[in-house]
């Protein structure tokens, strides 16, 4: 028996990266997925083109994760479909990087909307999902830059930070419902994320990693299906750090 089959979940930010990395994963493993993306039709279509395979066990949807209405819409329609969510990994993430004294308003507010309130929305109308059957799991993607910073990215740090309080105090909030609550931490993955980078911030980025180069999505996708499996059924409130030992 594959370790998610029977299990339902949802991902966002889930056509690309990461989100793609852990998307599959859980499909190889027999999990039914819901994925969300925000914008790149494109992506969408070439990542359901490449898995049709799983058939029914895959569906997309575009949405906006900072805009309430639209995500309460959406669980109310999984629900109608599902009853019932296992799993919410909660991977959906910008970046708009500029200095403080020169950052635009509208690109702080973008940056912790999507990265920070997004994650406090899909997660508040998942739960009564995971409620009703007293089980769940919920993975948060979040950054060492929550707690190192980097120059340019306030906004960035500020909401990967954001992410790592929400997700201690909710953990606490569940435990007793056996839904738990964890972070994973990716470093420097070789994304689209990062590919804006100029080389050579590239290379001065890499001198950092003590393992010298940087990860792969699958890599940080087998962190997040450790969480959310029951192996990982006393693990709670903790941060797992994907990153090559930065």
């Amino acid at each position: 028996m594959l370790e998610f089959e029977g299990k339902k979940a949802v991902v966002t930010g889930a056509t690309r990266g990461i989100g793609r990395a852990i998307t599959e994963a859980l499909l190889a493993q027999g999990a039914t997925v819901a994925v969300v993306y925000g914008g790149n039709r494109a992506a969408a279509e070439a990542m359901a083109s490449d898995n049709a395979a799983y058939g029914e066990r895959l569906r997309l949807t575009q949405l906006d994760v900072s805009d309430y209405q639209a995500v309460a819409t959406f669980f109310t329609e999984l629900e109608a479909a599902w009853d019932t969510l296992d799993i919410l990994v909660n991977n959906a993430g910008i970046r708009r990087d500029a200095v403080l004294a020169m950052m635009k308003e509208e690109d702080w507010r973008r940056v912790l909307d999507v990265n920070l309130t997004g994650g406090y929305i899909m997660s508040k109308c998942a739960l009564p999902l995971m409620l009703k059957q007293k089980y769940g799991r919920i993975v948060f993607l979040t950054s060492p830059m929550g707690h190192l910073g980097f120059a340019g990215q306030s906004n960035y740090a500020a909401s990967k930070a954001g992410q790592i309080g929400l997700m201690k105090s909710l953990s606490k909030e569940v435990a007793k419902r056996k839904i738990t609550v964890n972070c994973v931490s990716p470093g420097f993955i070789a994304t689209d994320l990062i590919g804006d980078l100029p080389e050579a911030q590239v290379k001065d980025y890499k001198k950092m990693v003590p393992a010298n180069r940087f990860g792969t999505p699958a890599e940080v996708a087998e962190a997040v299906l450790f969480l959310a499996s029951d192996r990982a059924a006393y693990i709670n409130g903790a941060v797992l750090e994907i990153t090559g030992g930065l």
